[in-house]
């Protein structure tokens, strides 16, 4: 964990390297013809865009396609606990001795790169070397200028959920913007996927994709089904009960659903696919905390679980699972800024029996506990304020039978795994 703090705060403090985000691919373009091109290296690309759902559908695609006896490689955005997880090489995490080699030959590009830039580069590199059948890379935000966006002829382009969630990177501040960064700049040539989305979303995307030449395969291509207490995947050829024990929302079972999908137009088989369903799980997201330093602090009666999901169409996901859990709820909330803290608490209107705001440990964009306990107040939530996890734990954890939930930042619960 200190090796990954240190590696991070060596980046932050680079005077080669810029801390904001600075959309553009000249930079990143440069660096690349001076390394010669090891992007050019890579096989069978595919490109995960959109503003929720990324991670789990690329961690659901990895493990289908390693079932199935083939090396894939994965950028991630962003890290959970360590900065090691953003670059999966092979059948491993990069270590943190090779993240720094890699910089140290970064910077003698002499390029002013983004850090996000610099991190892209540290997976391509290092993913060149190995010769992996598959590469599968995670978009930071929007999808036009981003620098993951340097190759001509990805294998597969799959477009998650767009929502909100990028509108502080956009001069005006709308959806239809978002929309046309994620897809209005999708590859000719390939194949692509949409994920499901909401009717507005489909329609542009329908729209800004009308003159592409690729394979495009739209939501209504699968579907997700209920039968009894049992979810199914469900197409015109194969249908695949989703035994999924550590997946608890529907917004997830969609993602997997997605995944399936790619992963049975690869040439996987169902039987691989069924096989590999049970060991899904996705750290960080809807994940109970079963043992661990926390859950031993707490009372017998106590369930804690995390979400870092921070966007508002996460927070409906999360407060729609909620809802059909019987027992009292409180949360734990914390914030980045760039969010929209007041559209996303909302959604857990008559939810939470009460709500505890705290700030993100080693977090410099994080809300303050003050802000978010206002706009809770605001909202007509019985809310405390607390100045970190430990103390917000204490002004909930009693004998009565509950859940726990943490929630809001992806960040935070890096720190929770980490403390547990």
């Amino acid at each position: 964990m200190y090796k990954s703090i240190d590696l991070y705060n060596q980046l932050a403090s680079n005077k080669k390297f810029k801390k904001s985000v600075n959309f553009g691919l000249k930079r990143i373009k440069l660096a690349l013809t001076l390394l010669g091109h090891p992007e050019k290296k890579l096989k069978n690309v595919i490109s995960v865009i959109g503003e929720s759902g990324k991670f789990t559908t690329l961690t659901s695609l990895k493990s289908f396609i390693e079932a199935n006896k083939k090396t894939v490689t994965a950028h991630i955005s962003p890290s959970l606990r360590d900065i090691k997880e953003r670059f999966y090489i092979g059948n491993r995490y990069l270590s943190h001795k090779e993240i720094k080699k890699t910089i140290k030959l970064i910077e003698k590009l002499n390029v002013p790169l983004t850090i996000f830039e610099c991190l892209t580069l540290v997976y391509i590199i290092n993913a060149s070397k190995i010769n992996a059948d598959y590469n599968i890379q995670e978009t930071g935000a929007l999808w036009r200028l981003d620098s993951n966006n340097i190759h001509d002829f990805p294998r597969v382009q799959i477009c998650t959920n767009i929502n909100k969630q990028h509108l502080n990177f956009l001069k005006k501040k709308t959806l239809d913007e978002v929309v046309k960064e994620d897809v209005g700049f999708l590859s000719n040539f390939t194949n692509i996927y949409i994920g499901k989305q909401s009717p507005y979303v489909l329609k542009k995307i329908k729209f800004y994709l009308k003159n592409n030449r690729s394979k495009i395969t739209f939501p209504n291509s699968w579907q997700l089904i209920k039968k009894g207490n049992f979810f199914h995947y469900q197409d015109k050829k194969t249908k695949i009960a989703l035994n999924t024990k550590k997946i608890h929302s529907k917004g997830m079972l969609e993602n997997v659903c997605l995944a399936i999908k790619i992963a049975l137009d690869l040439n996987i088989s169902k039987k691989v696919i069924k096989k590999t369903l049970p060991k899904l799980s996705f750290e960080g997201r809807f994940q109970y905390l079963d043992k661990g330093k926390i859950k031993e602090k707490l009372q017998k009666n106590e369930v804690i679980m995390i979400d870092g999901a921070h966007a508002t169409a996460d927070a409906k996901n999360l407060a729609d699972y909620l809802k059909n859990i019987k027992i009292p709820k409180y949360g734990i909330w914390a914030m980045t800024k760039n969010k929209e803290p007041e559209l996303f608490i909302k959604q857990f209107k008559g939810v939470f029996k009460k709500v505890v705001t705290m700030p993100i440990e080693n977090e410099f964009n994080s809300v303050s506990s003050n802000e978010l306990y206002k706009i809770a107040v605001k909202n007509k939530f019985k809310v405390e304020k607390s100045n970190n996890f430990i103390e917000a734990l204490k002004k909930i954890s009693s004998k009565e039978k509950k859940i726990i939930v943490c929630f809001g930042s992806l960040y935070n619960c890096g720190n929770i795994l980490n403390k547990n």
